[in-house]
């Protein structure tokens, strides 16, 4: 499932995810399931018809990501969970794993979710990526945020893909099942 929350300039999507085995880290074998968040450029298309008429709308290029991910093996321990703080272009840098997140991985995607200004600058992005309310309106859709991260935790270990005859068919790439 995909979820977009819409701001001026940004969006903030999340969606579950299931690896089969992706390339991980050294000690990081096996399936991981979990939540993707990404920080993503909004455009907006012209409109095709009339004032309306649906707006076509592009979930463009990436700014951050944080997956909360776990092994299948530690249901619940969110035992991978890490970000990206810097992609270039469409591919992200190596996972960064904190302290701070590895102890509370919601609660520490929600305050850097709270600081956007500081997150985009961090990513290397030019500030004019956002919009004049961005930082705001993202800031006061946390909670929303936070609460749908939560939901999809628990959509993704209910649907037990770790276990045997479980998995989805593979996706884009051939190890992962999921939008983002």
């Amino acid at each position: 499932m995909l979820c977009l929350f819409g701001f001026d300039r940004v969006g903030v999507a999340v969606c579950d995810l299931y690896f089969l085995d992706p390339e991980p880290e050294p000690g990081q074998e096996g399936g991981e399931q979990g939540v993707r968040l990404e920080v993503r450029v909004l455009e907006r298309g012209p409109l095709p018809g009339s004032a309306y008429s649906a707006q076509p709308v592009e979930v463009s290029t990436p700014v951050w990501r944080a997956d909360l991910l776990e092994s299948v093996a530690n249901p619940g321990s969110l035992d991978r969970a890490h970000h990206h703080p810097r992609f270039d272009g469409w591919e992200p840098g190596r996972r960064h794993f904190d302290d701070a997140l590895t102890a509370d991985p919601v609660a520490w995607v929600g305050r850097r979710l709270a600081d956007l200004d500081q997150l985009v600058a961090a990513a290397g992005v030019a500030p004019d990526v956002l919009g004049p309310d961005d930082a705001a309106a993202v800031r006061d859709a946390v909670p929303e945020i936070v609460a749908t991260i939560e939901r999809l935790l628990d959509r993704a270990r209910a649907a037990g893909y770790g276990q045997p005859g479980r998995a989805p068919a593979p996706g884009p790439g051939g190890a992962r099942f999921g939008w983002l």
